[in-house]
């Protein structure tokens, strides 16, 4: 095992590994660009992680305002190369108005919570909290946008604690060959799955590094997004079923809520 991997804290190497599971592309850059062109700068981005979107917006040209609570996956936006239009703010997205740093960038004209990570908030009243922030950040006629996972039946059926080998890959800047392997538990009464992603890195014929992360996601329904909407002020536009803002239907298994602030 190289020297840069065995010293590689956990936190940094998580960091990493998160965008070797995003380096297949979500298909969402161009919804969040084309929603820039409609509004124009400020924008922010709440759970901005290593900055995949913002750093895309930014680069565009919009002048991109990213909170996160991980500073190991800001440290990794940092180290991407981020533009002078990019500020990254270390906070709890859903303290975020009240941080001067993302205060004073605002009011915004553009609010995203972008892949679930509205799911990372794990509680109705988080998630309700995280939404009210958005509208507080945002100007008049500012666009809130959430994108998040609906599973099936058949998904959360699987979730039994079951291993499940989702993908074999080469991370490019190691060299190494990584696996992720996940397990999850879905609790119907708190709607809270429990995930556990197991990375094991490593070249052949070596003992692999093992690197362990666990997240409690709950499930938001369509009707509470809408709810959680409307409890903050904003006027809902559109619920969508995928990045093209396709319509929601049956088996769609994800909701994109665009809304405004009036």
């Amino acid at each position: 095992m190289g020297p840069r991997t065995a010293a590689e804290s956990a936190a940094k190497a998580l960091a990493r590994l998160y965008d070797l599971d995003l380096a297949e592309e979500p298909g969402d850059l161009e919804l969040f660009r084309a929603l820039a062109r409609r509004t124009g700068s400020p924008i922010i981005e709440l759970a901005v992680g290593t900055g995949r979107v913002a750093l895309a917006l930014a680069r565009d040209g919009h002048r991109v305002t990213g909170v996160d609570i991980d500073p190991a996956m800001l440290a990794r936006a940092r180290a991407r190369g981020a533009p002078p239009e990019l500020t990254l703010v270390e906070a709890d997205l859903v303290d975020a108005a009240t941080v001067d740093a993302v205060a004073d960038g605002g009011p915004y004209s553009l609010a995203i919570i972008a892949l679930n990570s509205i799911l990372l908030l794990a509680s109705a009243e988080r998630q309700r909290a995280a939404v009210a922030t958005m509208a507080r950040l945002l100007g008049p006629a500012g666009l809130a946008v959430i994108d998040a996972w609906q599973p099936s039946a058949h998904d959360l059926v699987a979730f039994d604690g079951r291993l499940s080998l989702e993908w074999l890959r080469t991370d490019p800047e190691t060299g190494h060959e990584v696996t992720k392997t996940v397990a999850a538990w879905f609790d119907p009464a708190t709607r809270l799955v429990t995930l556990t992603t197991i990375f094991e890195e490593g070249r052949p014929g070596e003992p692999p590094v093992r690197w362990t992360r666990s997240d409690a996601l709950r499930l938001v329904t369509l009707d509470e997004l809408v709810s959680f909407a409307e409890a903050a002020g904003l006027v809902v536009e559109q619920v969508a079923g995928d990045h093209e803002l396709g319509p929601l239907e049956p088996g769609s298994d994800r909701v994109v809520l665009v809304a405004h602030k009036p």
